[in-house]
């Protein structure tokens, strides 16, 4: 319904006007400085299937430093990109731009370009204007395209999790760690998928100009300055189907009993055969030991737990089959990099009004 005009409410005076354009100036002015003399100069290399979340990350995030930082975009060819979306962008500037650089982002691209067999070589032959000593930084599969580059070779580097895999079999000079949000070499930093970008970006911040000019940003972007643990928590693990022979009916008699102390000799007997026979044909079936598997299946209950329901960590470690609370704790850091509270937070919508949280 129209808003009767007799009802709309008085125009502002000349006055307010002019008040107000001077905030909205300053608010403008406060998310989009403009770079310092002397600014750092981050160029991010928009390749053909960029993700667009992950393309504007440098820019909102390094680019909410009070004007220490100025960012552009660059395309391999000077023309507009498609993304991985309904939509393309054009960057202001072809690859030249990237000889001036004194960082070099490549935010992630389309899967099936990242790990093809053969790298583009427009994507090479623009990497190659880097000068020697530029900072480079990757974003989930733009870990690819350094890799294929050779600038990673020996050297421990991260992509999504989703696409160990793959990297692994590419590049297998690479000392892939999965589990982390970035890994930073001082003139190369890879980092993992999507929101990990937020991460690296804060991290190059908090290196350049310190702690309070990085918490600074973080809440001018509205997230946390530093999370906790790695890409570890947010790995799914789906179990295995289990066969009809073997140790499979014994593996889904174990599921069934998680919250009892099983043992080895339990187990094999369950199965009709001797413990050795049982631990071999179990690691065969399996890839890891009875031990391992039962450790990770209690883990897999206990993160179902901390997810959908608010029982207690004393409580949910019973549950699972942990002798204490200390021993969940212990084993969902060394596999998450995180306590149960802290995974808590991250993977639930609340917690119920007015109860207090366990301790970690």
């Amino acid at each position: 319904m129209l808003l009767d005009p007799a009802a709309r409410p008085a125009s502002a005076t000349p006055s307010r006007t002019r008040d107000l354009a001077d905030r909205v100036a300053e608010l403008d002015g406060l998310m989009r400085p403009d770079p310092r003399p002397g600014a750092h100069k981050v160029v991010v290399l928009a390749l053909d299937g960029v993700y667009p979340f992950e393309l504007g990350i440098p820019h909102r995030v390094l680019g909410s430093a009070d004007g220490r930082y100025e960012v552009l975009s660059a395309s391999v060819d000077g023309r507009p990109v498609r993304t991985d979306s309904d939509l393309t962008v054009t960057p202001g500037h072809g690859p030249e731009v990237l000889a001036a650089a004194d960082t070099v982002v490549i935010p992630p691209y389309a899967v099936s370009r990242a790990a093809a067999a053969a790298p583009d070589p427009q994507a090479l032959a623009a990497l190659s204007r880097v000068r020697p000593g530029t900072r480079l930084v990757s974003i989930c599969t733009g870990a690819f395209l350094l890799a294929a580059a050779g600038l990673l070779d020996g050297r421990r580097a991260t992509t999504h999790w989703a696409l160990a895999g793959a990297f692994q079999e590419l590049f297998p000079r690479v000392e892939l760690d999965a589990g982390v949000l970035f890994v930073d070499h001082g003139d190369v930093l890879t980092s993992a998928g999507a929101a990990s970008g937020v991460d690296v970006c804060l991290h190059l911040v908090r290196q350049d100009h310190g702690s309070e000019v990085a918490n600074q940003v973080a809440r001018c972007c509205v997230v946390p300055p530093y999370r906790d643990g790695g890409q570890a928590q947010y790995i799914e693990r789906p179990l295995p189907p289990a066969s009809a022979t073997g140790t499979g009916p014994t593996r889904d008699w174990a599921l069934g009993r998680l919250e009892l102390p099983l043992t080895l000799d339990e187990l094999a007997a369950h199965a009709a055969m001797s413990t050795r026979t049982f631990a071999r044909r179990f690691r065969e079936e399996t890839g890891m030991s009875p031990g391992r598997w039962l450790t990770q299946q209690r883990l897999r209950r206990a993160r179902h737990l901390l997810e959908s329901s608010d029982l207690p960590v004393d409580r949910i470690a019973h549950e699972v089959g942990f002798a204490t609370a200390t021993s969940l704790r212990r084993h969902l850091a060394a596999e998450a990099g995180v306590a149960p509270s802290a995974y808590r937070r991250t993977f639930r919508a609340g917690t119920p009004t007015g109860r207090p949280q366990e301790p970690a």
